[in-house]
Order: C-alpha cells, then sequence, then structure tokens
C-alpha cells in the first residue's frame, strides 16, 4: 500500500469550493521512505498498538519578544489588543490574533486590503488571547493559486559552534515553506516567521496549514483529511478517498448537529496529564472507551464552502466511509486502521524527526479512539444510527 498522507495539492491550496486545480501533491521522500521503515514491522495483526509512549506534548509557551512586546507596550498604554486587534506600532503593522485549535496566531500586515480580508476570513476565530506565534506578511502582485508542489523543510542554523553536527544544527534551524505562490520561513524557537505571497485567501489558507501541522506534529497532534461534527457533546470524524461521502455527511445532518469542518479535521490530545494517564493504558488489546484526542473546529472548508463552528469536544469514534445500499457500522482492525489513518493525515514536511513522532501518534490515537468503517446510505437516517453510537468493548 502507499504509505504515508494521500495528499493532493488541492487540499492544501484550496480553492472556491474547496476545489484546486493542481495536480496530486509528491509526498517528500523523507516522509515516504520514514514510513517504509517505521511500519515494515507494524503490519502484523498480531502486534498491539498500545500502550504508547505519547510524544510531543509539551506545550509551546508564547514566545518571548512577542510577550515582551505586549507587556512593553500595554504598560505604556499602547493599543496592542482591543477586542481581537493589535498594533505592531513598531514595525508599523496591523493585525489579528486567529486562534484555531486553541492556538493562537498572530497575523501581522501593513496592507488595509489584506487586513479586512484576513478580518472577514477567519471572523469567527479572531481571539484576544496573547499570541503563540507570529507571522508577518508582505505581498505580491495577484498570480493564480500554485499549481506547483508544496515543500516544507529545515533550514541549517547560522551555528558556527564546531561542536554542533549539521544535524544538530538543522534541528535549531527554521522552516522553509515553498510553493509559487507563497514564500514563507519560521523560526521555532522564537514563534516568529515572515511569509512572501499572492493577496489571495488560499495562499493564506495553505501557509496557516501547513505552520498548523509542523506544531502539531510537535505536540502530539495532527491534521486530518476528514469531516467531523460535533453530536450531544461528542465529535465524530468521516475520512476516506475523495467522494467517499465527507461532506454528505455533513450536508445531510440534522440541524441541531454542529460542524467543525467538511474538509480537514484538527486533532490535539485532551491534555497533557490525561494523556499520560496510566488509566487509559489499554491492556489485552481491548478497544478504549474513553476519549483522549479532542476535535477542534477550523475555518478550512471544502465543498460545503462554510467555515466550521470555534469549538471542540471529544472524539467518540473515526469512521471510515464507504456509501452503499443500507447504514452499518463494521470493525476494523488495528493495523487496517493505522495504515487508513496514515493515508489521510496531511503532513508535508521533510523531515524524519516529526515522520517518527506522527507514527508514534497516529498508533497511539488508534489505540485510544474507536474506529469503524461505515458504509452509509446518503440520506439523514445515517444521523440516527451515529447519534446512538455507543462503541464496541473489544478491538477487532
Amino acid at each position: 500500500p502507499r504509505l504515508g498522507p494521500s495528499v493532493s495539492q488541492r487540499r492544501i491550496s484550496g480553492s472556491p469550493r474547496g476545489r484546486g486545480h493542481g495536480r496530486p501533491n509528491r509526498l517528500s521522500s523523507c516522509f515516504q521512505v520514514g514510513c517504509r521503515t517505521l511500519v515494515s514491522h507494524a503490519w502484523s495483526s498480531s502486534l498491539p498498538l498500545w500502550p504508547v509512549t505519547p510524544v510531543g506534548l509539551a506545550s509551546a509557551q508564547p514566545a518571548p519578544h512577542l510577550v515582551a512586546q505586549i507587556v512593553q507596550l500595554r504598560t505604556h498604554g499602547g493599543n496592542i489588543f482591543s477586542g481581537a486587534e493589535f498594533s505592531l506600532v513598531a514595525e508599523g503593522r496591523q493585525g489579528e490574533c486567529v486562534e484555531i485549535g486553541g492556538i493562537p496566531i498572530a497575523l501581522a500586515t501593513s496592507d488595509d486590503d489584506f487586513l479586512h480580508l484576513l478580518r472577514q476570513r477567519y471572523a469567527g476565530f479572531l481571539s484576544p488571547s496573547i499570541p503563540d506565534f507570529e507571522l508577518e506578511f508582505d505581498l505580491t502582485s495577484p498570480t493564480p493559486v500554485s499549481d506547483a508542489d508544496t515543500r516544507v523543510r529545515r533550514v541549517l542554523s547560522e551555528d558556527t559552534n564546531p561542536e554542533h553536527t549539521n544535524a544538530e544544527r538543522k534541528n535549531s534551524g527554521h522552516w522553509l515553506i515553498e510553493r509559487g505562490d507563497f514564500r514563507a520561513r519560521w523560526d521555532p524557537r522564537t514563534g516568529r516567521g515572515t511569509v512572501r505571497q499572492n493577496p489571495n485567501p488560499f495562499s493564506l489558507d495553505s501557509v496557516l496549514r501547513i505552520l498548523h501541522s509542523l506544531i502539531l506534529a510537535e505536540r502530539g497532534g495532527f491534521l486530518l483529511h476528514a469531516a467531523s461534527a460535533k453530536c450531544d457533546g461528542r465529535a465524530f470524524l468521516f475520512s476516506g478517498v475523495s467522494g467517499a461521502g465527507k461532506t454528505t455527511m455533513t450536508r445531510i445532518a440534522p440541524p441541531d448537529i454542529t460542524l467543525l469542518t467538511d474538509e480537514i479535521s484538527y486533532i490535539r490530545p485532551l491534555n497533557a496529564r490525561d494523556h499520560a494517564h496510566p488509566n487509559n493504558a489499554h491492556p489485552n488489546n481491548s478497544r478504549p472507551t474513553g476519549a483522549s484526542y479532542a476535535a477542534f473546529g477550523t475555518p478550512f472548508s471544502g465543498e460545503l464552502a462554510k467555515a466550521g463552528e470555534n469549538c471542540s469536544a471529544p472524539i467518540a469514534a473515526l469512521f471510515f466511509l464507504e456509501q452503499g445500499p443500507e447504514n452499518r457500522i463494521d470493525d476494523v482492525s488495528s493495523t487496517e486502521a493505522v495504515r487508513r489513518l496514515m493515508r489521510n493525515i496531511l503532513f508535508f514536511a521533510e523531515d524524519q524527526g516529526l515522520v517518527e513522532k506522527l507514527f508514534a501518534t497516529a498508533c497511539d490515537f488508534v489505540s485510544r479512539v474507536p474506529i469503524y468503517r461505515l458504509t452509509f446510505y446518503p440520506d439523514g437516517r445515517v444521523w440516527d444510527r451515529i447519534r446512538d453510537f455507543q462503541g464496541a468493548a473489544v478491538h477487532a
């Protein structure tokens, strides 16, 4: 089977109704080789996938330069925050703090039209929080959304210490994110980055998705090509190949169902303490009964062309979709669950270490969240089945 996330260019680039016009995105060789190495021992049905040591759960603090700037401006009466609005006075820029998945990122620009665009696009996700990270945008002349492949890689730091290896300098370096319509540099040590891009919203969406995918990989989460919705206080995820019915599931949902996304699901551990608690281990390959991950609403839409609600809920189940003549829920094996999950994780970086973390996170997710195959007939009755869903006690 093809290893790694089955990601097409349209998913990252976005476009009207969530459809781009690019060819399928070429997977990085690092992700492919890394996954082959990691999964070569994981496809045996006898291999238990839990318990798995949680990885990447340390929450980053707001960048020190941002905290200092905020304190200084507040102390001197500067209007850095007014509701969700702040001004980067020293640089003559204005912007907004956009909080997706509980991660606030400041987006700064000197272009009034671009500022208006991002306020409209992320209206439900503007936040008064102190930002953890900051991106400064410089705009280029308008061009179409690029068909070029996205490339995300670390660049060696300028550290000249002869005792440090190239690997150490690479891990302490910044990220370079490139496509035909944008070029971004982001330093995870300072939390600060710069973006040079088209003034169109789809390039902006792409940059944010990639940045969030890097942050989540370090924190034990990921972006998944899946629709998700909140029902009776629980989140349900619906994943599958294009045309399997992700948008259909959100379109036929009853009015009391809260849409989180019809395209890209945002997944994080509930919190580090709950995630690492010994009671969350599942001996004897038993199916987990308590959620350890949450799904968050996002502004990134697909064919439904509607942003999700800015809320979250513990994940009750992930369903891999297939359309059929009846509504039926079937078990999938743990190995098949990991294989399908890895195919649909959105990740673009050429970084062996993060690939390994993502694989460990995927195994942990499968060990803690019930995963099934959902065959459904595309009408509202399938939601009655989902609403009554309780899950099974034993993993297939």
